[in-house]
């Protein structure tokens, strides 16, 4: 895409903020499992409340920011993934159907870990439960995987759009709507 076109704000930087600083909470926690205690809980509870924020703002935040834009029906949604598949699906100003729920499935994986995180280390009945441990391992698993799609999505999207999407996350710009754009 042209550098000079011109490109409208459409992630706020509370939503540039929040997503870089679950970015890192998030790689603290995962850099530490194997030792460390101390700051692998210390990043899960700041992932934790980077969703917890993130949660509060999708309901009280900018535009494009707001669950209410950007989540669409079972319905709709399929309907994009068909039109993905036949590589004719419109380009979204803000989330796309399938972005708006990996946005969701990423936050309530990490909300799911910080409280079996938080279940396992500070109430007895449950120190030392292997199923807790084991399902808090499962979904540090599962998030990682989940990652890796959101990671190839945004390849994706920025591919078939001809937009940087990493870029749009850092300066909240993206190119300004073109015909048959949906916001």
């Amino acid at each position: 895409m042209d550098s000079q076109a011109p490109r409208i704000r459409v992630w706020d930087a509370a939503v540039r903020c929040l997503h870089w600083l679950l970015v890192a909470s998030v790689a603290a926690a995962w850099l530490t499992t194997l030792g460390w205690l101390h700051w692998h809980e210390a990043a899960g509870y700041a992932a934790a409340a980077v969703v917890a924020l993130r949660l509060a703002w999708g309901f009280a935040g900018s535009r494009y920011a707001r669950f209410a834009q950007f989540l669409r029906g079972p319905t709709a949604t399929a309907s994009y993934a068909a039109r993905v598949l036949e590589r004719r699906e419109p380009r979204y100003i803000g989330h796309n159907p399938l972005g708006a729920w990996m946005v969701l499935a990423l936050l309530a994986c990490v909300a799911a870990l910080g409280l079996t995180g938080w279940l396992y280390t500070r109430f007895d009945m449950f120190w030392g439960e292997a199923w807790l441990d084991q399902l808090h391992a499962f979904l540090g698993w599962l998030l990682l995987a989940l990652i890796g799609l959101h990671l190839a999505g945004v390849a994706f999207t920025s591919g078939r759009h001809d937009e940087n999407l990493v870029r749009a996350m850092v300066d909240g710009d993206k190119p300004a709507p073109r015909p048959g754009d949906l916001s």
